[in-house]
């Protein structure tokens, strides 16, 4: 028979299947895909569940329901005072990774160059290369993840047509600061290119740290599409509703790609979002504490047994040097180890690497979960290592 696409041909399972299947095949605690063992906020479930009821339950429109749409606007204004135009400047898709998708396909001509920071969320690689694009790679390497400006700036040239970027960033739990967004913004100007930017982790960031979105820096609002997603902010990650904000001229573009994909996502769910965004600042807050009460028991246990841990200042990921611990093998092999051996499974951090001279020391632990788990967790690898002393 014929050969399938040439583009797709390069890329195997996921990582995040390939442990999780491992996880399940050994009964292991599966700390290695990035989703929350516990529901989100009733009250939003509520909402999806009485609008199937009510209805309609037909097709919705190709941009999105007007309610969420609106929430959406009135969202990004609120947090980041961007002035929005819900009629013409937001687009709901299924899932950011949905919206991603779009973005690539309605912006890249083949040949195309995209700047990308790595490691890297798994969907961006081949994204790119279905739509023709050329990625070209900048390495940020833990346990810092800072950007080196030279090979930044040498990944820009007259072919760049766009830098895809995420902050907070999974899978390092790095936050953009303001001057690196300005060394972005001004590249980005300068080679006259666009930028997606995936934000989905924005209300899950610690400390002092402090989300800001590219889209609000000077000359960046007309080149810059925003995505969010209600599946990290409120811990419905099967729910697949995503959103993104952009010029009305940028947005239209991404929306031609968007209509052929998905063209449109469940109305009840996207309606329960809108509900959802209207949240008061506590809600938002709370679910900055806990998941900040979360990354730091995990910390200190792995700490405890003797792990040094990477900067993590958002999302649901930290990452562990297993060398630390005197583990002389590949991050591949600790996580196999540990999940067949010791019953808890995480991600290899070179998997999220394409280029060369990748270090395979880290392993990242997805700590969104139950705190009787991560506890679980803990104890068992302080065990295992106990035992081999």
């Amino acid at each position: 028979m014929k050969n399938t696409s040439d583009v797709l041909a390069g890329f195997g399972t996921t990582i995040f299947e390939v442990m999780s299947k491992l996880a399940i095949e050994h009964k292991a605690i599966n700390l290695g895909q990035g989703f929350p063992d516990e529901d989100g906020p009733a009250d939003i479930r509520a909402v999806a569940a009485r609008t199937v009821d009510d209805g309609p339950n037909q097709y919705p429109p190709m941009m999105g329901v007007p309610e969420l749409r609106q929430a959406v606007a009135e969202h990004d204004a609120r947090f980041y005072g961007i002035s929005v135009n819900w009629q013409s400047d937001v687009l709901v898709t299924s899932g950011a990774t949905e919206a991603l998708a779009a973005s690539m396909l309605g912006l890249i001509n083949p040949g195309d160059e995209v700047v990308l920071f790595e490691p890297l969320y798994d969907c961006y690689l081949p994204m790119i290369k279905l739509a023709g694009g050329i990625p070209k790679f900048v390495r940020l390497d833990p346990p810092n993840w800072e950007i080196d400006e030279g090979k930044l700036r040498a990944a820009f040239s007259d072919r760049t047509k766009l830098i895809l970027m995420n902050s907070p960033m999974n899978p390092t739990g790095k936050v953009f600061s303001r001057e690196e967004l300005e060394l972005i913004a001004d590249l980005v100007i300068k080679h006259d290119a666009y930028a997606i930017c995936d934000e989905v982790y924005e209300h899950i960031i610690f400390g002092d740290k402090k989300h800001i979105s590219l889209l609000t820096l000077p000359g960046m609002g007309e080149r810059t599409a925003r995505i969010a997603s209600a599946g990290k902010t409120f811990s419905l990650t099967g729910w697949k509703v995503g959103y993104l904000t952009a010029t009305a001229e940028l947005t239209a573009r991404i929306a031609k790609a968007h209509q052929f994909l998905t063209f449109t996502t469940a109305p009840n769910l996207q309606k329960a979002v809108a509900y959802g965004l209207a949240k008061d600042d506590i809600f938002y807050r709370d679910l900055k504490k806990s998941m900040q009460s979360k990354r730091d028991f995990f910390r200190d246990g792995l700490n405890g047994i003797g792990f040094a841990t990477a900067d993590c200042d958002g999302t649901y990921f930290i990452n562990a040097d297993i060398s630390s611990i005197g583990f002389t093998g590949t991050d591949e092999e600790f996580c196999r180890l540990i999940t067949t051996e010791a019953g808890v499974a995480a991600v290899p951090v070179s998997a999220f690497y394409q280029s060369d001279g990748a270090r395979k020391n880290f392993a990242r632990f997805c700590f969104c979960k139950r705190p009787e788990v991560l506890k679980a967790a803990i104890d068992k690898l302080r065990d295992f290592f106990a035992e081999r002393g």
